[in-house]
């Protein structure tokens, strides 16, 4: 008795299992990244990973946003910033994920395509012992004296089977294309990635403001905002440059959809090199200019006052257009004009133009978006000059850190508005404000794309590629010809290697043709599934 408690009581130790070792843990790794399971988590992280792109301002397409962002938030912008999140697609965690996913998907897939060549290359199965326990099956005494064997694999042909022949039975399979759909579709996600990280390597984006009359080269100091690949140099840039002979904007006039949008077109002129012949181009949305591989787009426009800033000596601080930015849909657009060379003391001035200005209750605002009315509507700073720091200061914004307001005398601030050709003289004569005219401005992106077409083809093909996986239906067909109880039978069973659809009609369509094969006429349409 105390023999057998103690038996009971006594732990038995545990098998010593083998260690896996550095070998094994790798090939543990691999196992684990190459599965389907953890392809569909990483994409899920790649598309979860690209939201924050969408939600932030993002250094590559709006360096102005950002910015501001951190202005805005002192505390959250530096901390978004060393997470990367101010540029997304260039940051350390959404190019790991990218990789690990194009490593996955190569693993996953190569495997697999080695698999399906091996079962091109296989013989259809052989049929089972008892067919009667398939899903689909009918069993019927032949009625002709015709070989069935040989009527069976005709029929079973014709409708696009892949037949062997066995001892007393037929075997067909078909629907090999739909697992060649899958493996396609597959591959195309990795070719989609490949022209994705092409162009994320080679190429560029940059947005540049022109005014109408001016010109633009294509050179990285010419650009507002400039984004290059990872391995792009400013050497890679092509040579070509474009002038703006004219900007043309029409807008709907009357009815509810006042003030839309109908039309906008830019004139411009182009040389791919600077030795080209000058060539003419109609740039409108939607329409870009292709030129020695990159893509000028007309992104959006505006307006740009041309004023005359003179400072208290009487000499001309600033001369020529401001380019102001659109605030709503009729064009009510803000901006700075700066001064810093004004002595003795610098000036600088911000407010809005407004292409057809109204005054009303809520103040001067434009009701339309085309210029019918323009108005100015500014106010004014001075303030003693500064040294030159080298800093870059944004031309949209005016520091009015070291700045102070103009008053009207009255202890008011001053405020003033002016139409084309009018002028305004400041306080204290320390200079004046001559509204001249106006020009309109276009905003323009080249960017230069070179795995586009790669990813594109890796789109369409992925469709594809989708859609023979889901509308391809593998199936596979026995017929089998023996002796029951002294007397031949003739089995046909079935088993669809997926959803069943339509097995039942299909085996009873073979059944009966094999043993009425004189009842179907040469040119009767039989009705099949697709393979």
């Amino acid at each position: 008795m105390t023999d057998v408690k103690d038996r009971i009581e006594t732990p038995t130790p545990p098998p010593d299992l083998p260690k896996l070792g550095l070998i094994g843990w790798l090939r543990w790794t691999w196992r684990q990244l190459t599965s389907m399971k953890t392809a569909l988590v990483l994409l899920f992280l790649l598309a979860l990973g690209a939201v924050p792109g969408s939600l932030i301002p993002q250094t590559a397409i709006d360096p102005v946003k950002v910015s501001d962002f951190f202005e805005a938030h002192p505390k959250l912008g530096p901390f978004y910033d060393k997470l990367g999140l101010f540029d997304v697609y260039k940051s350390a965690w959404f190019s790991a994920i990218y990789l690990l996913l194009f490593i996955s998907l190569i693993g996953c897939v190569v495997p697999r395509l080695q698999v399906y060549l091996k079962a091109l290359r296989a013989r259809p199965p052989k049929p089972p012992r008892n067919l009667n326990r398939l899903p689909g099956y009918q069993q019927f005494e032949p009625g002709v004296d015709d070989d069935v064997l040989d009527l069976a694999a005709k029929e079973l042909r014709r409708r696009r089977f892949r037949v062997e022949s066995y001892d007393g039975a037929i075997a067909a399979e078909r629907g090999y294309l739909r697992e060649a759909g899958n493996l396609l579709f597959h591959f195309s996600l990795i070719l989609a990635l490949i022209g994705a990280a092409w162009g994320a390597l080679f190429g560029y984006r940059g947005t540049v403001l022109v005014v109408v009359g001016n010109g633009f080269s294509n050179s990285v100091a010419q650009y507002d905002d400039f984004s290059p690949g990872r391995i792009f140099t400013p050497d890679d840039l092509p040579p070509f440059s474009l002038t703006v002979k004219d900007f043309t904007a029409k807008f709907q006039t009357d009815g509810p959809q006042r003030g839309a949008a109908r039309e906008f077109n830019a004139d411009i002129t182009y040389q791919e090199t600077p030795d080209s012949p000058e060539k003419s181009y109609d740039l409108r949305v939607n329409h870009p200019l292709q030129v020695d591989g990159s893509n000028v787009h007309l992104l959006g426009h505006g307006y740009a006052p041309r004023v005359t800033v003179r400072d208290g000596k009487g000499q001309v601080a600033f001369s020529g257009p401001a380019p102001f930015l659109p605030q709503d849909s009729n064009f009510s657009s803000f901006g700075v004009i700066k001064a810093p060379d004004a002595r003795p003391e610098q000036l600088g001035f911000e407010g809005f133009f407004l292409p057809t200005a109204v005054i009303d209750q809520r103040g001067p605002i434009s009701v339309f978006p085309d210029s019918l009315n323009p108005a100015l509507v500014m106010t004014a700073y001075y303030g003693r000059p500064s040294q030159e720091t080298g800093k870059p200061q944004s031309v949209y914004q005016l520091d009015k850190t070291k700045l102070t307001q103009f008053d009207n005398g009255s202890g008011d601030k001053l405020r003033f508005q002016l139409a084309p050709g009018q002028s305004i003289t400041l306080p204290d004569g320390r200079g004046s404000l001559t509204f001249d005219s106006y020009d309109r401005w276009v905003k323009l992106q080249i960017s230069h794309t070179p795995g586009l077409d790669l990813a594109l083809a890796g789109i369409l093909l992925a469709i594809l590629g989708l859609m023979g996986s889901l509308f391809i239906h593998p199936r596979r067909t026995w017929v089998r010809v023996r002796t029951q109880d002294g007397r031949t039978v003739v089995e046909v069973a079935g088993l669809d290697r997926g959803p069943e659809r339509g097995l039942g009609d299909e085996l009873q369509a073979i059944a009966q043709a094999l043993q009425h094969p004189e009842s179907k006429k040469p040119d009767e349409p039989t009705k099949q599934e697709q393979p």
